[in-house]
């Protein structure tokens, strides 16, 4: 079965509650007018009355039970290549455990992307594969990010590429454009075949094709597990399986995955202005280091329209975020600070040493104060100003 025979019956299957739901709200269908009743059960097999609906909604999950209702590969017996790959997972465990505790922050905003495209769920596995979850990921070859995209890659998929911005380290920007690329592939090349995609994914098209066109020659079916690859890619699909294999039955394979809710780790905030992380941070009441976590893609911590769309922020911290940013406090202007401010403003023509004498401190100071690894600046950049130098004043 293709994902698109899947996504044909989850549209059906809503599509058909949607109309109940009409009906009933319109009185089409009445409780007075049962259907024919079965033992030991109301007419309709529910609970009767508003409790039918009631009957429909899920338990509350976590992540991983929400990731092994999308799985559409757990049917299909392990074979050799897979087993190999199991008993290799399991003879590390910790290692599992670390990896999978890395998807925090993205496991469940993942699987609901894989949702909505109608996608089998092992696919939210791949950064396991590719990257360890690891956002700063690079590699040898020159790819880096989550799904490990090569610049060139990344450049036709418009995952923009600067000094102050990588959209291959941006979580959000580069899943959208993982699961485009899987998508288009397995359109264009293969009839929908998500397997012989993720083969394309890892070693190309043009490597992928030769090799199934050797394999039809052969008489053979042209499907993944007849191709001969590169050694890596014959791992792929074999990894991704086994170690999906682990989550559906962690129980079984003596693995404890960590607890990860099924629940927004993040929240998204339009950027109208460019926002420093520091000031961000402080804006939001989180840390510096847990805010540049969730936004990989800023490699000089700071944020702009022109690079990022949106800035990630702890889903707990939306609501205070906005507010301060539709609310903002006085900020410095050119030359110095008002007395009670703590921020400077830093203006076109700025430097770092200059400020600091302003304000009667060293270069060190503002520096350690502000976490910065250098000496560079920019103009917007919102410097903290030490309290005891306003104080002094």
């Amino acid at each position: 079965m293709t994902y698109h025979t899947t996504r044909r019956r989850i549209l059906g299957l809503t599509s058909i509650l949607a109309l109940l739901g009409s009906l009933m709200a319109a009185g089409t269908i009445s409780q007075a007018s049962p259907l024919p009743a079965t033992s030991g059960a109301s007419s309709s097999g529910f609970p009767p009355g508003g409790q039918f609906w009631e009957a429909l909604a899920l338990e509350p999950r976590d992540a991983w039970s929400r990731l092994r209702a999308s799985f559409q590969w757990q049917d299909e017996r392990y074979n050799e290549r897979v087993r190999h790959w199991i008993d290799h997972y399991r003879a590390n465990p910790g290692n599992i455990v670390e990896i999978t505790e890395r998807a925090r922050p993205w496991l469940s905003w993942i699987t609901e992307q894989i949702e909505s495209r109608g996608l089998p769920g092992e696919i939210a596995l791949i950064p396991f594969i590719e990257s360890s979850f690891d956002p700063q990921a690079r590699s040898h070859r020159g790819a880096a990010g989550l799904w490990q995209f090569m610049p060139g890659t990344a450049d036709a998929l418009g995952l923009r590429r600067n000094g102050a911005y990588d959209g291959r380290l941006d979580v959000v920007s580069s899943t959208k454009a993982a699961l485009d690329y899987i998508e288009l592939q397995a359109e264009q090349w293969y009839d929908g075949d998500i397997e012989l995609s993720l083969a394309a994914y890892n070693a190309g098209a043009g490597t992928v094709n030769r090799a199934r066109n050797a394999a039809l020659s052969r008489g053979e079916r042209g499907d993944y597990w007849s191709l001969r690859l590169p050694a890596e890619t014959m791992n792929y699909l074999p990894k991704l399986k086994a170690i999906a294999a682990i989550i559906a039955d962690p129980d079984e394979y003596q693995v404890a995955l960590p607890e990860i809710e099924d629940a927004p780790a993040f929240a998204k905030i339009p950027l109208t202005r460019p926002l420093d992380l520091t000031e961000a941070a402080r804006l939001a009441g989180v840390s510096h280091e847990e805010l540049a976590k969730l936004n990989p893609g800023l490699i000089n911590g700071s944020a702009t329209p022109g690079h990022a769309r949106v800035l990630l922020v702890p889903a707990d911290s939306e609501e205070a975020l906005m507010a301060r940013l539709e609310n903002p406090e006085p900020t410095t202007v050119a030359g110095d600070a008002p007395i009670g401010s703590d921020r400077y403003v830093v203006q076109s023509g700025d430097n770092l040493s200059a400020i600091a004498s302003r304000h009667g401190l060293s270069v060190v100071e503002v520096r350690q104060h502000n976490g910065l690894s250098g000496d560079v600046i920019h103009a917007g950049q919102v410097l903290e100003i030490p309290q005891r130098s306003l104080a002094a004043r």
